[in-house]
Order: C-alpha cells, then structure tokens, then sequence
C-alpha cells in the first residue's frame, strides 16, 4: 500500500465539529491536566445490547459492570478481577484463552467512566487526550461521538476539545470501546508468531517470541494515560526544543555559549481571532513575539534563537553531570494571562555521529567527545503494559548503575513513553529508539513458521498510511528529551521502501532534524566488518577468550549470552515440582530441561556450570550460574573496551532486562531482583578500570572518561584458595583519555601457582595516594580447566555489620581477619526484617563482592523508604559462607 505523502507529510491538525485528531497531543505538562486513571469500569462488548450513544449517557446503568484497570489491558483487567491465573508463573499462560482460537470479540471490551468537569466559562477549552489505544476505539461523551470515524492505531495519540460537551452540571460520561488488532496472528512458536501480527502499527512480541511466550489479549486495551487539558483560548502544542552546543567540550570549568532554538504550534479553536504572545524562558533569558490567530486556525512559529551564555552541559551516564534546565512556552493573550503553557525540561547538549575509518563503524559523539557506546538493549518494562514511573525509575537506574550510558529500544515493541525518557534524562542513558519492525516478522529472512512469504511480509505493515501518521506524532511526543539519540528505522530490516523513503526525505528532517536516522539496527551504515557486511550475535554462552579475542561486528547492536536469576528469584515463578536442575550432557551438547523452565525460555549454559562441581539440586545450580554470570558479563564488556576505537565503537548487550519471568538475557528478574549478570557487567564497565584478558594474561587499564589519569599503581598478586598472597609486580602507570593500555602479561606467574587448584588473581588500580580506585579479583581455573580448588575452600572467617546512615540509606561492612582464606563471593541482600523477603527494587553500590584476607568492604543500599515502610535487616550470604542476618543498627 502506497503511501498518501500529501496527507502525511504536512502532519496538520483538522479542526472542526469539535474534533482534534491526532498527531498532536504535547508532550510536557499542559497549563492545568489530570489523568482519568481511576473509578473505570467495563464489560465484554459482546454482552452489551446498547450503543455508545446510550451507554455514555447517565441515565443508562453500569450495575453489574466490572471494575477496569486503565491505564491497562483486558488481561490485567482479567488478572486483576480474578478471572485469570497470573500468566507469568509456572505454566499459568497455557490456561489463558488464546485470541486466536476464541477471536477478537472474546478480548472487545467497554471501558466506562464517570468524571466531574464544569462546562468552561469564556473561551476556556478543555480536552480529552489519549496517549494509546491498542488497536482501534469510537469514543463518546455525553451522548456524542467524538471521533468522525473509528480510530486505529496502537501508537497514534488522540485529541478531542470536549468543551461544547461537557455536561452543564459537571457530571460526565466517557464510553469507549476497544478491539483488538485486526490481525492477531498464530501463536505458533515462531518470532512473532506466524509474522502476520505485524500486519498493523503494533506491538509484535505479542504473539509469542524466543524469549516471551504469547500475551493472549495481544495487549487489548487502554492501555495508556487519558488526560484532561483545559487551557485559555488558545492553546500551546507540539513545541519543539533544539540545543547547538559549537566545539569540544568538557565537563567542568567555563563553557563557551549554546544555541536555545525553540518552535511551537498554537491552535485557536474558537470562532474569534486571537492575538497574544507566544513566549519561552531558560534561565534568565526570555524571548517572545506577538502573533494573531484566525478563527479556527493553527500556526507553526520559529521563535528567535537564544544564546545561553556559561551552560550547565547534560553528559551522558559515566562522563559528567545530568544538568537540566526547565524551559516553560507560554501564549498570553491580549491581557497578559496565561492561556496555555508547556514546561519542558531541557538538557544542554548535542549530539552528533561520523564514521570511524579505523574500526569502520558509527561514532556517536556528545558535546564534540566522543563517546564509546556501552549498552543494553530493552523490550519493554511490562509485557502487559503495567507501567509505572517508578519502575522506569528503577529499571534505567539498574542501567546507569551497571555504567553504562546507552539503551536501545527493540523495535518489535514501541516507542518508549515519555517516562522512560525522563528517566533516561535523569540518569544519563542516550537512547536507540527502534521504529516498529523486525527481521523476523517482515520478511528479512525465509521462514517456515511464517504464514506469508517474503515478498508479502516485505510490504507491512499493511497500512503504510496509519504508520506514517504514528511515526510523525511519536516523534513529536519525545524529540524534547536530551537522552534520545538516535532513531532506527526497524530491527534487523529496514521500513518498506515508500516508508523508508518518507523518513529519510521528509519526517526526520521536518520534525527531528539534529539526530542521526540509521535504516535498520544492523545496517552497514552502522557498522561494517572485515568482509564488508554486518550482523549481531552470538547470543549464548561463550568461552571468556571469545569476548577479547575474537573480532566481531565494530558497532554490534546485539550480543549476549545467559542470564538465569538466583534460587530466591526462581520460587517466584516456578512451582516446587518444577524447581529441577538442568543437566548438560557434554556427549550430545544438549541439556535435559524441565517444562516450566523450557516454556520460560531457558538457555543452556552447557558445561560451565559443571566445572564448579557436579550440581546436586536446582538450588545449587541456581547458585553457581550467579558465577558464570558474573563472569560472562564481566569478560564480555572488558573484551570489547580492551578494543575501542581499534576494533569496535560501541556494544549494545542483548539483553540487559525482561519483561516477564524468562530465564534467559538479563541483569535482574522481572521483580526488580538483581542477579550476578548486574554486578559482573558493573565491574567490567566502570569508567577507569583495571583488567587482564584470559587468554594473554595481560594486564590493562580502560580509561572512559575525558581526563587523563597519572601517577596511577598497578599492583598485581596472586591469592591461592587458602589466602596466601605471591606478589607480581607493582609499576605506575599513566593513560590517557578514553582509551584502553596494555602493560605486562601475568600469564606465566599465574598458570604455574594456579595449575592443581586454581587460584585468585588479584588487580588494584591505586592513585597516587594509594586508595584503590579500581579492584578486580578473578577465579582462575587450574590446568585442566576445572574450578577444583572452589570445591574445598575453607569456610570463611568474614563477619559483617549494618547500620543506618541515613533516610533510605544502610551500609554493610564485610571483615575478612588476617591470615583466613579469600571471602568469596558474597551476596548482600536487604530483607524485611519480619518476612525475611527481599526488599524490591534496592539499589547496591556493588554486589557478589570477594573481600581479601585482612581488609574490609562496605555495600551501600539505597532504597525508596516510602515504598519500603517495614524495619529491614540484611543477609549475607557467599560461596564459602553460609546465609546469615544481620539486624540493621
């Protein structure tokens, strides 16, 4: 289907019979809103005789109604009446009726709410906003339909003026009615199913994925915020913030001027025109001009540049300060009173990307520096759309405390909501923004789970038209947020042609025109390897050597490998009966796996976990993959730093989060509960960073930050399993900004005392007043491979101690007594203290932390005390410590 280019690109908004369509609604904090988030109820539409005429009308009756969750789907609906069983514990999914098997009106559903809003006085406006709908809705109020036709599209915004509506005595009546997509898709096992979800401007992992099993409503619903606005006459919309920061920058001291470029739309509704001044202010700094509306009228205004004189610069996550600034657009009218007014937090910066000649790939550079992208791929925080700003809050936290400094959105979900982007904001993660599309779904490769063949699954979605208008409104909704950073045009496979086209040429450079457009998330524009294409991978567990020696693409968009969660996490969704070991079969290369753990996507981890002695239960396994996990997240960023700017531009790990109980591709569970994966990629990511590549024995220091750092120590030793240290070396060292350097292999020295038992290598970074800034203790196996000395390893001597120290705020204190052996591998955890259950979501400065004979460490938790109102305490517990409690002083 072709493209109607006239009706798209203007991206005009019709005004007329009280109706605002989409493509509009603002994406910062209107003059006076409120969400409609409570008191909703529904029923299945098929069971309803009335038409929304009637059902939004008072007189009709709601009793027998059930209560609706909205924002929210029909399954969390469902779940939360009680009339489904979880669909994310144990094989519970399976119990849940399939859309595709009952239909779509199974999942057709009523929505009803009741809210008080005084008809406005003067030319007072009010609007109803819904930022999403999955897949289409008619929507009435008081008796009258508001949309012109039925309305479609999961990701295309609404905007309705409700003022001539409105119920003179306050009381009114929303009704909406949702369907499902209009193609569901065959849930038969393939990415996506059969591929035929991808028909429509949706979600795709809805019909089922290699890490998700089926949401059986295909996310039927409401499933985001309905606001309502009211403003002056006239109202602010779509305003649009470009920041020009000339130069190189750094992050401290003076700066040179940065460019403020503002843009908005102002809509007059009314049968009057208008005539006020459109304004902004930053900082200090005000700029305005007068301008008149017609009646019923809309007008695009360039306002002039300001120069932001000294800025405070926003840096991404590892690099320098999250420096906002709120910059508030206004209209006034005639008689200086705010009609309508946006605030819009602003981050100082600019981003830019060139190609690297050396590693033949994309460089993304922010203020003039470049940058050496480390980062995580993302699905989506809920896989039923259960949002909530705090778990954004938790989630990109988790990313910016693993050091990393850039998440990328997949492209078979959506465009993440304006809270993620606050988030992302706040903790100075840049953000891939997919557009919707996958390699698997539209026609990349040949296969035979697909209903449609290439050519066919080449052309979706099947409106090309619809896809168009959600792409331009979704750019509106997040271009003002400084952390986005670069948009894609799909996953593994470009857009059709005529959508492609319209991207690049018109969409991009009209509404976005400062950031980078890639085709698709592997592109060769992107990155481009010795033999002139590009890819991703691998995805599965790799030998450590793999991740430093073994080149792979320059910019790699995915790469991964395990991610199985702690016993503790794993009884949150799997039955006792259920709670079976793996066991790897080294002759066949294959795992016996029990169901519940296959139906969540379990992933081998071969015969890494056998190294560490044979597994006796589910518990013990559970125990020994944090091990492995640690490992291979850790070798896995330190590989690729020990190549930046020689081999490789950027990483991004496939993946860092799930958005249900899947076993596979993450650094903590679907509740918020880190694992090892978290810690091991924290230690290989920090900023100055001291490590050795398994295969060489040579010792490196990473440096990613803008400073060169002198009179730094290496100090380098050897812990045998019983705490006896043999000194390597010490030598200083200097390195200089954003770089990796090589110093001196250990390999040597290390095989021969690790040889029959293995043995501890220990690396410190010290500066030059011997505090240790960067610590790295790895495991070493003995001769054969094996972790043997492990096995035996006396019990520890180490002791701890919690206290208090603030509001939210507990350190733990690990003592390891002289002449005992390593402290190894130790989790801290905080727990209620009359439960014993851990407290979700916590945040740990470190964990699985090894403390030397002789020293101590100390763990800081952070944690929100309004979420957690019980008394905490915290265990311990590690490899040669059993679990203890400690009480929090």
């Amino acid at each position: 289907m072709k493209i109607n280019r006239k009706s798209i690109l203007k991206a005009q908004i019709s005004l007329g019979s009280g109706l605002l369509m989409a493509l509009s609604l603002p994406a910062a904090k209107a003059q006076t809103t409120y969400e409609l988030n409570e008191g909703w109820l529904c029923k299945k539409a098929s069971t309803v005789q009335a038409d929304g005429v009637k059902m939004s009308q008072a007189s009709f009756a709601t009793s027998g109604w059930e209560k609706a969750t909205v924002p929210g789907t029909v399954l969390t609906t469902q779940l939360n009446n009680k009339q489904v069983p979880d669909p994310f514990y144990g094989m519970n999914n399976q119990r849940i009726p399939d859309i595709y098997k009952v239909g779509r009106d199974y999942y057709t559903y009523w929505f009803v709410k009741d809210f008080k809003e005084a008809a406005p006085q003067g030319n007072n406006q009010v609007y109803l906003n819904l930022r999403g709908v999955n897949y289409s809705s008619d929507i009435y109020l008081n008796g009258h339909k508001l949309n012109a036709r039925l309305h479609k599209g999961m990701f295309l915004r609404q905007r309705y003026n409700i003022t001539k509506w409105l119920a003179k005595n306050g009381s009114n009546r929303l009704a909406i009615i949702v369907h499902p997509p209009d193609v569901v898709g065959n849930p038969n096992g393939g990415q996506g199913g059969d591929g035929t979800i991808a028909k429509g401007v949706g979600l795709q992992y809805t019909a089922g994925w290699d890490w998700i099993q089926p949401m059986r409503d295909r996310n039927t619903g409401i499933w985001d915020k309905v606001i309502i606005e009211k403003t002056g006459a006239v109202a602010v919309i779509s305003p649009h913030v470009i920041t020009l920061v000339p130069g190189v920058r750094q992050p401290e001291g003076p700066q040179a001027p940065a460019i403020i470029k503002v843009a908005a739309t102002v809509q007059n509704p009314t049968a009057q025109a208008v005539t006020g001044t459109l304004r902004y202010t930053i900082a200090d700094g005000t700029v305005s001009k007068k301008i008149t509306l017609k009646p019923s009228s809309s007008l695009d205004v360039q306002l002039d540049d300001y120069v932001l004189k000294n800025p405070k610069l926003w840096w991404p996550n590892g690099y320098g300060e999250q420096n906002l600034y709120n910059l508030r657009v206004e209209f006034l009218t005639a008689d200086n009173k705010v009609s309508s007014k946006e605030d819009i937090e602003v981050g100082v910066r600019q981003i830019t990307t060139n190609w690297n000649e050396k590693t033949e790939s994309r460089q993304v550079n922010v203020n003039g520096q470049k940058i050496f992208i480390k980062g995580g791929n993302w699905i989506i925080s809920d896989a039923m759309l259960r949002f909530s700003d705090m778990r954004y809050d938790a989630e990109v936290r988790y990313h910016h405390d693993m050091n990393l400094n850039l998440i990328r959105i997949w492209g078979g979900a959506i465009v993440e909501r304006p809270e993620f982007y606050k988030a992302c904001d706040k903790y100075g993660l840049l953000v891939f923004q997919d557009l919707w599309g996958s390699g698997d779904c539209n026609g990349r490769w040949v296969d035979p789970m697909k209903a449609e063949d290439q050519w066919t699954r080449r052309k979706y979605p099947d409106d090309h038209d619809l896809y168009m208008r959600s792409v331009s409104d979704q750019v509106k909704m997040v271009r003002n947020y400084p952390s986005l950073a670069l948009w894609c045009g799909g996953n593994e496979i470009t857009p059709p042609q005529d959508i492609l086209a319209a991207l690049q040429d018109t969409v991009f450079p009209k509404l976005d025109p400062t950031r980078w457009f890639v085709s698709y998330s592997n592109s060769e524009l992107m990155s481009r390897n010795v033999l002139g294409g590009n890819g991703d991978g691998p995805y599965g567990i790799q030998p450590l050597s793999v991740f430093w020696d073994f080149k792979t693409f320059p910019f790699n968009s995915e790469v991964g490998s395990v991610g199985v969660s702690d016993y503790t996490s794993l009884k949150r969704f799997i039955p006792k009966e259920n709670m079976v070991a793996p066991e790897f079969d080294a002759s066949t290369g294959k795992s016996k796996v029990d169901s519940v753990w296959d139906y969540h996507k379990y992933i081998g981890y071969d015969g890494f976990i056998d190294k560490y002695g044979k597994v006796k239960d589910a518990e013990d396994f559970a125990n020994k993959a944090q091990l492995v996990n640690y490992d291979q997240y850790r070798a896995l960023m330190e590989g690729f730093s020990s190549h930046m700017w020689d081999w490789y531009t950027g990483v991004i790990i496939w993946k860092t989060q799930n958005p249900w109980t899947a076993m596979r591709g993450q650094m903590y569970d679907y509740y918020l509960d880190p694992n090892a994966c978290l810690y091991g990629l924290t230690n290989g990511s920090q900023p100055l960073h001291i490590m050795y590549n398994p295969g060489d024995g040579m010792v490196m220091v990473a440096n990613n930050t803008f400073k060169t750092h002198t009179n730094l120590m290496i100090v380098a030793k050897i812990l045998d399993l019983e705490g006896k240290e043999t000194p390597i070396t010490q030598v200083f060292a200097d390195v200089t900004p954003t770089t990796t350097k090589r110093y001196l292999s250990v390999k040597k020295q290390l095989d021969e005392v690790a040889k029959d038992k293995g043995a501890f290598l220990v690396l410190q970074l010290q500066d030059h007043t011997q505090k240790i800034v960067s610590e790295n203790i790895y495991w070493v196996a003995d001769a054969k491979g094996e972790y043997s000395g492990l096995k035996s390893m006396a019990a520890s001597k180490v002791t701890a101690t919690a206290k208090k120290v603030a509001n939210g705020k507990v350190e733990v204190t690990l003592t390891n007594p002289a002449n005992a052996p390593l402290a190894f591998f130790n989790r801290v955890s905080l727990v209620n203290s009359n439960t014993k259950e851990r407290m979700l979501p916590v945040f740990y400065n470190d964990n699985y932390i090894s403390v030397l004979p002789g020293t101590s460490k100390t763990v800081t938790i952070n944690y929100d005390p309004k979420l957690h109102t019980a008394t905490p305490a915290v265990t311990v517990s590690g490899w040669n410590l059993k679990e203890t409690s400690i009480a929090v002083n």
